[in-house]
């Protein structure tokens, strides 16, 4: 099976790890973004998906526009069964898509029809779901509208980090995504629509999202702050500094506030600092100080004065420079 790879991202190396390795496939393509400018110094660096290609010295295609007249001549002249697509970050034209003799196959991290879109993993933490995984489907023009080939469910743990469930299902993508090729392969996939009356949007997260609204549940906040770490980060403000929050566990869940939501509420020396939300109260175990490193809350109360009594910034409080 003729296979030509899409993709870009640390999400996506897993899969194209395994299809390295795997005897019944011929990786005859790496599609994947040009280089990106980083850093301070704004040089170029190359994607996940192309050190890897590089590695296995794959023959490999960064083009600006996937979608291209040069672009899809390349592809054509490739002439693969299957395009594979995982976090590529370029939309196929119809074209591409009708291109490969077996289908585009679209590697996704929700329980479609839920969490289509470019942000599924964050929002799933964000909005406290219990549950998510992995689909494969036949693409199509639609956003992750198409036909579904396998699913695979998997149950998210309590204090699991948008970190943490990135590496679990970019693993667990890799394995779906070989036995849907193997299905294909043996005439034996499925094609099963999906109800779009059941279907959710997870928009990609941006920075901004990340600022604690400490009106908001301690449930909530914890699960914000989880859904953000490590990137881009939940934060709140403490003497007109930005403070990244990391770690956190529900002190009381029901305690309504006597007090101004965001206030610090008591010091545990040994654990970290009590702050009341909205509708309960959080124990703060991780921070970061602006332009510092990440440290444990008892690190942070050694150095800083943080005392009972102080208001932490909310959403309202304190507007981003």
């Amino acid at each position: 099976m003729d296979v030509i790879f899409m993709g870009t991202p640390d999400f996506a190396v897993p899969t194209l790890k395994r299809l390295i390795k795997e005897e019944f496939t011929d990786l005859i393509g790496v599609v994947t973004q040009p280089d990106r400018p980083r850093g301070r110094g704004q040089k170029l660096h190359p994607s996940p998906v192309k050190k890897e290609a590089l590695k296995e010295d794959l023959t490999l295609l960064q083009p600006e526009d996937i979608n291209s007249s040069d672009s899809v001549a390349k592809l054509k002249e490739l002439n693969p069964d299957v395009i594979v697509v995982i976090a590529y970050g370029q939309v196929l034209d119809n074209e591409i898509l009708e291109l490969p003799k077996l289908g585009c196959i679209n590697v996704h991290a929700s329980l479609l029809p839920k969490y289509r879109g470019s942000g599924p993993l964050h929002r799933v933490l964000i909005n406290g779901e219990e549950k998510t995984g992995i689909t494969t489907i036949y693409m199509e023009e639609g956003l992750d509208t198409g036909d579904m080939i396998l699913q695979e469910e998997v149950e998210i743990t309590s204090e699991e980090t948008v970190g943490q469930l990135h590496d679990r299902l970019a693993v667990l993508g890799a394995d779906v995504l070989i036995e849907t090729l193997e299905l294909i392969k043996s005439g034996e996939a499925e094609r099963i629509p999906q109800d779009d009356r059941k279907a959710t949007y997870a928009q990609k997260i941006n920075k901004e999202e990340g600022r604690i609204d400490w009106t908001a549940s301690a449930y909530e906040i914890k699960n914000l702050i989880r859904g953000m770490n490590p990137w881009p980060g939940a934060y709140t403000f403490y003497n007109d500094n930005r403070l990244k929050v990391w770690g956190s566990k529900i002190y009381d869940s029901k305690t309504k506030p006597s007090v101004i939501p965001g206030t610090v509420v008591d010091i545990e020396a040994e654990s970290g600092f009590i702050v009341q939300s909205g509708e309960g109260q959080l124990l703060i175990n991780e921070v970061q100080p602006e332009n510092k490193q990440r440290m444990s809350a008892n690190d942070f109360l050694r150095g800083y004065d943080l005392q009972e009594g102080t208001l932490l910034a909310t959403d309202q409080d304190q507007n981003e420079d």
